[in-house]
């Protein structure tokens, strides 16, 4: 069983069709501590992790950037002491695609590089 972590991202285009309840349901469960907010009418995902020390959390900042740049496909991070808060949607289709609960499950990964001693 592939990790989702591990899967790729195939670039979503107009057209796509944004998931529905049952699909971000399934996915959901595959990343636990991610969120499905509404804002202005579409579906995203958010995260918020916290470390005990600024570095760290900008650590967190630059490598999910660096993944994000790598597969075109960024988040909106917004940073603050000891906080980082992830969100993902996929503009082109309006709401949530694979792409994002991968990505999420990417940042978690990144994330726990960060905390390894």
């Amino acid at each position: 069983m592939t990790l989702l972590a591990d899967e790729k991202i195939l670039l979503s285009k107009k057209g796509d069709l944004a998931f529905n309840k049952k699909e971000i349901s399934e996915y959901q469960g595959k990343i636990p501590g991610w969120e499905v907010i509404n804002e202005n009418g579409l579906d995203k995902l958010q995260r918020e992790y916290f470390f005990k020390d600024y570095l760290a959390i900008l650590d967190l900042c630059h490598k999910i950037g660096m993944i994000a740049e790598q597969v075109n496909h960024h988040p909106v991070l917004h940073l603050e002491w000891g906080k980082l808060t992830v969100t993902w949607w996929t503009h082109v289709i309006g709401g949530l695609h694979k792409n994002d609960f991968i990505m999420a499950a990417k940042c978690d990964r990144a994330a726990m590089l960060v905390c390894a001693p």
